[in-house]
């Protein structure tokens, strides 16, 4: 299974449309973190999500992130912004990153550890980004 096609279906329900939207915009988050996937890391690790990111990160289960969670993660107004470009509920663009979010970290991290030099993530959001945006 790809790197789409997994993270797209771990956000479930709702249109191709939403679905697609939303996973750009988790890509856009994590590409957008001071330090990329690093970054991402570092900050919820800061914020006492060590565990849930470091199973994300490991080749197990993944540990679930609450939509209030991202939330904080993200910040109410950038969840605000981000429902408002897709012309959806904040709380379904919360909802359907908490599902998007561990499934991309994972997809992007498939040896169980972040990259050093980071051209998987590189190269895994350029391939989404071509197959989102072509």
């Amino acid at each position: 299974m790809s790197l789409l096609d997994s993270a797209m279906s771990a956000l479930g329900g709702g249109s191709d449309s939403t679905q697609s939207s939303l996973l750009g915009e988790a890509v856009n988050f994590v590409q957008n973190q001071p330090g990329g996937l690093s970054g991402l890391v570092q900050q919820l690790q800061s914020q006492g999500l060590g565990d849930v990111v470091q199973s994300w990160i490991s080749n197990g289960a993944n540990q679930p992130i609450t939509a209030d969670q991202i939330q904080q993660l993200l910040g109410s107004d950038t969840v605000q912004q981000i429902a408002g470009k897709i012309g959806i509920d904040p709380n379904t663009v919360a909802s359907g990153l908490s599902q998007a979010l561990p499934e991309l970290v994972n997809q992007l991290t498939p040896n169980g550890e972040v990259p050093a030099d980071g051209n998987l993530l590189s190269d895994g959001l350029n391939m989404l980004k071509g197959k989102l945006f072509s």
